[in-house]
């Protein structure tokens, strides 16, 4: 049987990202976007319907994601599905939610501020050259038995 889970979606930042690190050092960020659907209803009246979708981007992207980005920034996601799970501490019951696990992720639209470049993520062309030349981080970091132990401090 086959399987996929991936998704791709392009928004609006509605916060700042913010970003943490496990006790081991590692980098996260969660981020909340936007995404808008526009459409015309049959009597030609436009629709507007706003899905709110939350991130978490690991590493080097989580860092990039903090440091470039802020509340409004337009950004390209590339990622796949996970469910969180946790108790409610009033009612004791079993929650879940649906979000999206960053793989990739684009600078998109970013403001000019006379010394950032919106064709380069909002960086000036001296980062984006540097970015370019840093070592591909992965996309993602898988957990490890290791990181099990971890307690994610948010």
């Amino acid at each position: 049987m086959a399987n996929l889970n991936k998704t791709q979606l392009i928004g609006n930042l509605t916060r700042d990202p913010e970003l943490r690190h496990t006790p081991k050092g590692t980098a996260i960020s969660e981020i909340g976007i936007a995404i808008s659907r526009v459409w015309k209803d049959d009597s030609g009246n436009k629709q507007e319907e706003t899905t709110f979708v939350d991130v978490t981007l690991w590493g080097r992207q989580a860092e990039l994601a903090q440091q470039y980005m802020s509340k409004g920034s337009s950004v390209y996601i590339e990622g796949r599905l996970a469910v969180d799970t946790w108790d409610d501490k009033e009612s004791g019951k079993k929650r879940s939610k649906l979000k999206i696990i960053g793989e990739n992720m684009q600078f998109l639209g970013a403001k000019n501020d006379g010394n950032r470049d919106p064709n380069h993520g909002g960086m000036s062309r001296e980062e984006s050259s540097a970015r370019a030349r840093l070592p591909r981080q992965p996309a993602s970091q898988p957990v490890t038995a290791d990181d099990a132990d971890d307690e994610i401090p948010f």
